[in-house]
């Protein structure tokens, strides 16, 4: 409960704030939907090319997509640490953080929640709709149980794997260069896995595990039977990266010494 009366507290100041400059907050969301759009073009160009990709048609892939932007847009709200190493280390900011008595990659968390992000997951919601009914998907009894786990599976897929990235900031008080490739890589997490070659499906499925932000989970719902059994993996992969996440955080946090003088 204390937690949550911090979140419910950080998003009032949130809404406060971009409210104030209401311009700016629409065009965010106007950047952001035009972005999605972007992508969905691309892919409805690919199509205009072949009737399939790899054995999956063009509502599958679309599909996949919907869903890719549901766990991400949970992600990008409720963690985002994309100025983590300038700000905090940099800057010295995480000194004060250290000081309160929530914990410190929480209150990071909360300091940087991004509301408008939450948009995309609501569009992808409707891409999976649409597509779904357009191939006439069953609307199953455990078909909301499941998105709520497995989007919520995936969210964490996403926090282990950029936590442990965002806390090499520790070890260093310059950016690592690494994020925005992972945010390139993670991309291939919304195409079908069978479409690469086998080291590329290896990486993305137990390395940097992409494919179960999108292709593998997305599978269940659209009974593709070689998928079902990943699908049902997504939580575990969830657990463990985001597991990993953690502890690298920690010791991070145990070696960082303060922004000095």
């Amino acid at each position: 409960m204390y937690h949550l009366g911090l979140l419910s507290e950080y998003l009032k100041n949130y809404m406060k704030t971009r409210l104030t400059y209401r311009a700016d907050f629409w065009v965010e969301v106007l950047s952001d939907l035009l972005f999605q759009v972007t992508n969905l073009i691309f892919i409805f160009v690919i199509f205009m090319h072949t009737n399939s990709l790899v054995g999956w048609s063009q509502s599958e892939v679309v599909f996949v997509y919907g869903f890719f932007m549901v766990p991400w847009g949970v992600f990008a709200c409720f963690v985002n640490m994309w100025n983590f190493s300038e700000r905090y280390i940099v800057k010295g900011e995480m000194d004060r953080i250290l000081t309160r008595p929530a914990h410190n990659l929480f209150q990071i968390f909360l300091e940087n929640v991004d509301p408008p992000s939450l948009i995309g997951s609501f569009i992808g919601l409707f891409i999976m709709a649409v597509s779904g009914f357009n191939m006439g998907l069953p609307f199953e009894w455990w078909t909301i149980p499941a998105l709520i786990v497995l989007t919520i599976s995936a969210s964490a897929i996403y926090m282990g794997i950029y936590t442990t990235l965002t806390a090499l900031s520790f070890y260093s008080d310059a950016p690592t260069g690494i994020i925005p490739l992972m945010y390139n890589i993670q991309s291939y997490g919304r195409y079908p896995v069978t479409m690469y070659n086998r080291a590329i499906q290896v990486l993305l499925t137990w390395i940097l595990p992409f494919a179960f932000v999108g292709v593998y989970p997305a599978g269940l719902f659209l009974q593709r039977e070689e998928m079902t059994r990943m699908a049902l993996l997504t939580p575990v992969m969830g657990a463990i990266f985001v597991s990993i996440g953690l502890f690298v955080w920690n010791r991070g946090v145990r070696k960082y010494k303060g922004a000095g003088s």
